[in-house]
């Protein structure tokens, strides 16, 4: 018996070897080596020798702070203000330039918001690294919940025995199957200003009251438009993996329902959802994953534009890396995003762990 178990075991590491090595050659490692890298000032060509700068690299990227601007005042003690009636405030560089705050240093101003007469300023030392920041996160909170939404509704309609159905499936399939870069540069012909098929109906809708939006060129709109895009392209392969879910739930729980006189949400409430309990896990788990690494829409849309409005961590990551050639600053943004990843998905099995 024991010879048996230990020739399966030998069999079993024999058969997931090559993957586990793989895993280990192009995940492992090189994360490691990004650590390695944030540590230092690494850059892809330079004549200057690596040095070790500690967490340097993450102190420049996560470093923020919170000033108080008062409102300048005349001779006479009354608020001093502009053409426009706006209140006037001294500048923000006579705090970031001052050798009386060295912890403000060289920051910008991030965003500001008005607290009676005073200003409250937000200043960060990488401004577009907290831009993108916050943009993950703003898409993955809003992409998550809908795309994940959507793909159920569409899979309950197509979990049916109808004539036909099959074909209805193919295309809400068949977006998946497409190249992200080929269904990017299609949304970006839709979204054009001039000639996109968007502006046309719209224009055409409202009978010529409301011109055409720039979609892609306003900092207003140009993240949402992302947002509506990624999800009709992904929202298929989420479907699919619902309507799996959906054909495991045994078909005697449903006629027990209609039995007791359930009604269709009470059938959805007690009997479907429950039963589909393990494939949400799934589901809210890769769309998180797929959701933070956002990059391609990106690239080709819009490039991290405009005024950074659609910047992302790995388009961050990858800008910062190749195109400016900062090795070090690159592999930071990378750890970071390794890190928050890691710290939802352990939230996310906590919450959904069995009880």
């Amino acid at each position: 018996m024991a010879s048996k178990l230990t020739t399966s075991n030998r069999s079993g590491w024999g058969f997931a070897l090559p993957g586990f090595s793989l895993i280990v050659l192009f995940i492992v490692l090189p994360f490691f080596f990004a650590f390695g890298f944030s540590l230092t000032n690494q850059r892809l060509i330079s004549p200057n020798p690596t040095e070790y700068v500690g967490f340097e690299n993450y102190r420049n990227l996560l470093g923020f702070g919170l000033v108080t601007l008062e409102p300048e005042r005349s001779d006479d003690g009354a608020v001093v203000r502009d053409d426009d009636g706006e209140i006037a405030y001294p500048r923000l560089r006579t705090i970031t330039r001052s050798d009386e705050y060295p912890q403000y240093r060289g920051m910008r101003e991030w965003f500001r918001w008005q607290d009676g007469e005073n200003a409250k300023v937000v200043i960060a030392s990488d401004v577009v690294f907290l831009r993108a920041l916050t943009n993950t996160f703003l898409f993955v909170i809003i992409v998550a919940p809908v795309q994940g939404g959507l793909a159920l509704g569409l899979a309950l309609l197509i979990n049916q025995r109808l004539k036909g159905i099959n074909v209805f499936r193919a295309i809400y399939f068949m977006p998946v199957v497409v190249s992200i870069v080929v269904v990017s540069l299609l949304w970006r012909f839709l979204y054009d200003v001039s000639d996109g098929m968007f502006n046309s109906m719209l224009g055409f809708f409202s009978f010529g009251l409301i011109g055409p939006i720039d979609w892609l060129g306003n900092p207003d709109t140009a993240l949402p438009a992302i947002m509506v895009m990624s999800i009709w392209q992904a929202v298929g392969f989420h479907m699919v993996i619902w309507l799996a879910g959906l054909q495991t739930i045994s078909p005697t729980l449903y006629e027990a329902a209609a039995i007791e006189g359930a009604s269709k949400w009470q059938t959805f409430r007690y009997v479907t959802w429950p039963g589909l309990r393990h494939t949400a896990v799934l589901i809210l788990i890769v769309i998180t994953m797929q959701a933070f690494a956002l990059f391609s829409q990106v690239d080709v849309m819009t490039s991290g534009g405009p005024l950074d409005s659609t910047q992302t961590l790995v388009f961050q990551a990858v800008e910062r890396g190749y195109g400016k050639q900062d090795i070090s600053g690159g592999s930071t943004i990378s750890v970071i995003l390794f890190l928050i990843v890691l710290t939802i998905s352990l939230i996310q099995r906590f919450l959904t762990r069995e009880r």
